[in-house]
């Protein structure tokens, strides 16, 4: 049986479950069985090249290959009573000591808020029964898993109703590709989400790796923090298939709970890619963690911060923003102030409409810059759409071969990417237009004409901000006319006094 067969067979068997209701709760289910199914088929690994001196993190009968295959494997009543009162317990308890167990870290992780939500034991053992059927053992295997596995990502990007928007494999690898991150330097995505950037940073690193001492030294350059259960569970697991063995630098939590003033200069990164939240806001008191003169609850405005923040001298980094951070005013001007004194912002892609479709229609840009120097002109790159396409959909997303043209063009930042010209595409604006318009990045193309937008997310972004412009009139009229009708403070008169 096929891989896609299989997926499509299992999904048919969760359907049947009273107790999975909806797509996240069936991704989640099949979530934590293919981690420790694939966990197991590494440990397999690990014990055949090391023998008898080692130790599980996971109890022997605790291991996929003792309770969920065999001749007579149990399944009814006592499969559930054996997940839901033996193995989830005993995992969420597991030794949390990162330094001296990391793979029991891992697991500990990732079973932290998973959840079985079957509740039929039957339906249940048919599950396990296919998921064992998939030998993850062997290279073509893992590959062909690995193509399911996009698509149980792509699944999940239906979720994408609270930023949590999953960037097009296209987007990226160009990211990726720009940045070119090195074996040896440190990186992070600090809102991981899945995986894409790690996995696709690892992919770009890996033909630079000669020996195992070099693959060690990929394991541990590897990072990343994902705020949600599933997503996390899914990147740790995406992780292990590309070769990271021991996830343990993928972190359950939330990169903006730590204040910025409690990272350390061993704690900070040479390359930091990442797509935030953008569209969401963050729960009371994160802002705190900021300086009191940016303190938003924007998420996307506080990633910028934080990766200027923690990116180290001369690292790079290349960040997904949408259009409102360009150009909005406020706590944002600050930030971009910030970020063109502190950093190199020397490139912005400008996206085209519905390269996030069909989950959001949000324009987005993506931002490359470089610590360390100050910016003096910022490039910009508007990206369009392949001939005879007008708009991207789920059926036909971005490609890779459309960024070929930004990637001849793009240059070496070492010589100051003197080779860039001015194309019909391609512009640039000097530090002095860009803090004369009070830092607003949202510049058009001058090589372009005047284009009317008959799109109805852009026109209601339009209106939001014409919107907000008025109100802002209204409030200043507002407090004006209250402190010009003021009643004049009288000094009252004491008694025997002149009037």
């Amino acid at each position: 049986m096929s891989i896609s067969s299989t997926i499509k067979s299992i999904q048919n068997i969760m359907r049947k479950d009273a107790g999975i209701d909806g797509d996240a709760q069936r991704l989640g289910q099949l979530s934590w069985l293919l981690f420790l199914k694939i966990f197991d088929t590494l440990e397999e690994d690990i014990e055949e090249e090391l023998g008898d001196t080692y130790v599980s993190p996971i109890p022997t009968e605790l291991l996929w290959r003792n309770w969920a295959k065999g001749e007579k494997p149990i399944t009814g009543d006592l499969l559930l009573e054996f997940i839901n009162n033996e193995l989830f317990p005993s995992l969420k308890k597991l030794p949390v000591n990162k330094a001296v167990n990391p793979r029991s870290y891992v697991v500990k992780q990732a079973f932290e808020d998973a959840y079985n939500y079957m509740k039929n034991g039957t339906l249940l053992r048919q599950l396990i029964d296919k998921i064992d059927n998939i030998n993850f053992g062997t290279s073509d295997e893992r590959h062909l898993f690995g193509d399911m596995y996009e698509q149980i990502l792509k699944d999940l990007q239906a979720a994408g109703n609270a930023g949590e928007f999953y960037t097009p494999r296209a987007v990226t690898r160009f990211m990726v590709e720009q940045v070119n991150p090195q074996l040896g330097e440190k990186l992070i995505d600090p809102a991981c989400g899945t995986g894409g950037f790690l996995t696709c940073s690892i992919n770009h690193i890996k033909p630079q790796c000669k020996d195992g001492k070099d693959f060690a030294v990929l394991q541990q350059q590897i990072n990343g923090v994902e705020k949600k259960q599933l997503p996390h569970l899914l990147c740790v697991t995406n992780l292990m298939l590309h070769g990271i063995e021991v996830p343990s630098n993928i972190r359950h939590g939330n990169t903006l709970e730590k204040n910025l003033r409690e990272w350390k200069s061993d704690q900070k990164f040479d390359v930091i890619i990442t797509n935030p939240p953008f569209g969401g806001t963050e729960e009371d008191g994160i802002e705190h963690n900021f300086p009191a003169a940016t303190r938003t609850r924007e998420t996307a405005d506080l990633f910028l911060q934080l990766i200027i923040h923690v990116l180290k001298d001369n690292g790079r980094a290349a960040i997904v923003l949408p259009d409102g951070s360009l150009f909005g005013e406020g706590v944002i001007t600050k930030i971009k102030a910030k970020l063109l004194a502190e950093c190199n912002l020397h490139t912005i892609v400008r996206l085209p409409n519905g390269v996030f479709n069909p989950y959001t229609g949000i324009k987005t840009n993506i931002l490359f810059f470089t610590k360390g120097q100050p910016t003096k002109e910022v490039w910009f790159y508007e990206h369009p759409y392949p001939a005879g396409v007008k708009n991207y959909n789920k059926t036909k997303p971005m490609k890779f071969e459309e960024f070929e043209t930004e990637m001849s063009w793009w240059g070496n930042e070492a010589d100051g990417f003197a080779s860039r010209v001015e194309t019909e595409q391609a512009w640039k604006v000097s530090i002095d237009d860009i803090i004369a318009r009070n830092y607003n990045l949202d510049i058009k193309n001058p090589h372009v004409g005047e284009v009317i937008s008959h799109d109805p997310q852009e026109l209601l972004q339009d209106y939001a901000k014409q919107q907000a412009d008025i109100q802002a009139l209204r409030d200043q009229l507002k407090g004006i006319l209250s402190a010009a009708l003021a009643p004049t403070a009288v000094t009252p008169v004491k008694s025997g006094e002149a009037k």
